[in-house]
């Protein structure tokens, strides 16, 4: 089992900036991507980016590409999502998952583990 704990959501004025942490514990060595997904109220989940754990590929939605980085620490088991320019639309909770298959998917189903979730919320 892998359990992962978001943080760093909050309420940022349009064209500010969060980030969001991730930490993962347990079996982390089964891991071998870790995505970061978002949902808005009355929206389905959506995938926002990944990134695979010890390459450190990343792969992006193209709506948040150029103003989202994610990177990680392994040394620490933590992702994490730098968010710039963030706009109102980017209003969500958002979370962080791990997948254990050997392909990188932007699919939310495919993902095993999966933590709370943190709120950003982004006024105008």
């Amino acid at each position: 089992q892998v359990q992962l704990v978001e943080s760093g959501g909050g309420l940022v004025q349009a064209g500010g900036s969060l980030r969001l942490s991730c930490a993962a514990s347990g079996r982390t060595s089964s891991i071998n991507a870790m995505g970061w997904f978002r949902q808005a109220p009355g929206k389905e989940r959506e995938f926002v980016g990944n990134i695979h754990w010890s390459a450190g590929n990343t792969y992006y939605a193209d709506s948040v590409k150029g103003r989202f980085t994610i990177s990680r620490d392994n040394a620490k088991n933590t992702v994490y999502l730098q968010m710039n320019s963030l706009k109102p639309e980017d209003t969500a909770n958002y979370y962080c998952a791990a997948e254990r298959s050997p392909v990188v998917t932007r699919r939310a189903s495919l993902y095993d583990y999966w933590g709370q979730g943190t709120r950003v919320t982004v006024s105008s």
